[in-house]
C-alpha cells in the first residue's frame, strides 16, 4: 500500500493507492474539504468505468448551473441530478448570500466606488446577467470584474493560470484581488468567507473588497442593485438607464417568472434529465415557452420585450437564447427547432441585441459557452468533444436561414 498525503490549504488529501493483486486494479482517494464536505473515489483500471462518490450538502444559487444537495452516498459537485432520484429532474435550489447593496443609512454595505468586484464565468448564463448590466449601468470604473477559466470539474470553477492558453476573453485572469492571489479555486473565496460554508461554488458573486466578505451570490438581485443602488455615482446619462421601471413592474416580474422556469432553468431540466420522461416532458414545455415568446415579440412594436424599452426581461432572456443554437440544441437535446430557422421573430430580436447594443455583444464570450458545457458536463458528453457549428455562432446583422426566408413567402 502506497500512501501520500498532500497539503490543500489547511486540511489534508489522503490518497492511498490498494494493490490487491500484482497489478493495480483501483485506487481509493479520501478528501477533506474546510466545509466538513468529504469525498472518496474508487478509479479502477483504465479498461473499467468511474465509480465516484461524494458527501454534499445543499447547493447554492438558485440562477446558476448546481447539482444535488444533501448528504448521499453517490454524489459530486457536476452530478447534476442527485443520484438515485427515480424522478430524473434537474432541481435547482437557492443562493446563500443575500445580502444587499443599499444607500440606506447603517447600511453594511453602502454604494462605493472601487469597493465591489464581480467573480463571473463567460459561459454562464446567469452569470453573464450581470455584465451586461454593468455596461449597461456604465459601472466599468465603478465595480471591477474577473472571469474564471471555462472549465468546471470535481472542484468548481476555477481561476486561470499565467499557462492557459485557451481561454481568451477580457478580464480572465487569476484573481486580483491581493488576499486571494494564491486561491486556484472559487471555492477558496467561499471559504474564507465562511469556513463551514456547505453549499455550492457558484457564479456571480459579488465580493466586498473592504470587508472580505460575500454580498450576494444570487444573479436576479445582483441585477437590480447595479440597476440603481449606484446611481448617486454615475453620470445622468447612465444613471437614467432604468432595467426595471416603476410601471413596468408587475409586467416585468411576470415574464421574468414564466421565462426563467420555462426558458432560462427549461433548458436545464431538459439537458440534465436522467430519464427520458423527465426530458420529454421538460423539452415540450421548453418549445411551448419559446412558441409564447416569439408570439409576443412577433405581434409587438419591438424591437425589445417591451416596445421601446430595454428592461431587464431582455437581459434576462438574451443570455439563454444566445446560447440556444451554440450549445442547447445539440448537448441539452433541444432539438425540435434552433433560433435561427424556427423563431425568426426571437432570432432578430436576438440579432439587434447582439449587434447593435455593445453591452450584449461585448460580454459574449462564445469559446467559453462553448467549451464549458461540452468539456465539463462529462455525464452527458463524456468524451468531451466540442461541435464545430453552428456555424457562424450568431449570424450577421439581418441575416437569416435561407430556409426560413424562403418559408414564409
Amino acid at each position: 500500500m502506497n500512501v501520500t498525503c498532500i497539503r490543500d490549504g489547511t486540511h489534508p488529501l489522503l490518497r492511498t493507492v490498494l494493490r490487491p493483486s500484482s497489478s493495480p486494479l483501483f485506487s481509493l482517494q479520501v478528501h477533506h474539504k474546510p466545509s466538513s464536505t468529504s469525498y472518496f473515489r474508487i478509479i479502477p483500471s483504465a479498461s473499467s468505468r468511474y465509480l465516484t462518490t461524494t458527501t454534499t450538502t445543499k447547493m447554492a444559487a438558485q440562477d446558476t448551473p448546481s447539482g444535488s444537495s444533501g448528504t448521499n452516498l453517490i454524489s459530486k459537485i457536476t452530478d447534476w441530478v442527485k443520484p438515485g432520484d427515480t424522478s430524473g429532474e434537474f432541481k435547482r435550489q437557492q443562493s446563500s448570500f443575500r445580502s444587499t447593496i443599499s444607500s440606506s443609512p447603517n447600511s453594511e454595505f453602502p454604494p462605493e466606488a472601487g469597493r465591489y468586484h464581480l467573480y463571473i464565468s463567460y459561459a454562464c448564463p446567469w452569470a453573464n446577467r450581470t455584465l451586461i448590466a454593468r455596461k449597461l449601468k456604465g459601472l466599468e470604473e465603478i465595480i471591477s470584474f474577473s472571469a474564471v477559466h471555462w472549465h468546471m470539474g470535481d472542484k468548481g470553477w476555477r481561476f486561470p493560470t499565467p499557462s492557459d492558453t485557451d481561454a481568451e476573453g477580457e478580464n480572465v485572469t487569476p484573481s486580483p484581488i491581493p488576499q486571494h492571489s494564491s486561491f486556484s479555486h472559487l471555492s477558496q473565496v467561499y471559504f474564507q468567507v465562511s469556513s463551514n460554508y456547505s453549499g455550492r461554488f457558484t457564479v456571480p458573486v459579488l465580493f466586498d473588497k473592504k470587508s472580505q466578505k460575500i454580498v450576494n451570490n444570487e444573479s436576479s438581485e445582483i441585477l437590480r442593485m447595479l440597476n440603481t443602488e449606484f446611481n448617486s455615482l454615475l453620470p445622468p446619462q447612465f444613471a437614467s438607464v432604468d432595467l426595471y421601471p416603476a410601471d413596468l413592474r408587475q409586467e416585468i416580474d411576470e415574464a421574468n417568472e414564466w421565462q426563467y422556469d420555462q426558458i432560462n432553468n427549461g433548458v436545464y431540466k431538459s439537458g440534465f434529465a436522467t430519464t427520458q420522461e423527465a426530458y420529454e416532458r421538460n423539452v415540450l414545455t421548453l418549445f411551448k415557452a419559446l412558441d409564447r415568446a416569439e408570439k409576443h415579440l412577433a405581434e409587438g412594436q419591438g424591437p425589445y420585450w417591451f416596445g421601446e424599452r430595454l428592461t431587464e426581461v431582455d437581459i434576462r432572456l438574451f443570455v439563454t437564447i444566445i446560447r440556444f443554437d451554440p450549445v442547447y440544441v445539440q448537448h441539452f437535446k433541444c432539438n425540435l427547432r434552433d433560433i435561427r430557422s424556427g423563431y425568426p421573430a426571437l432570432h432578430k430580436w436576438m440579432q439587434n441585441l447582439y449587434w447593435n447594443i455593445p453591452a450584449f455583444e461585448e460580454t459574449t464570450n462564445f469559446l467559453h459557452i462553448k467549451n464549458h458545457y461540452t468539456k465539463s458536463h462529462t455525464n452527458i458528453n463524456p468524451l468531451s468533444i466540442t461541435p464545430l457549428g453552428p456555424s457562424p455562432d450568431i449570424l450577421p446583422l439581418g441575416e437569416e436561414v435561407a430556409a426560413a426566408a424562403a418559408a414564409r413567402k
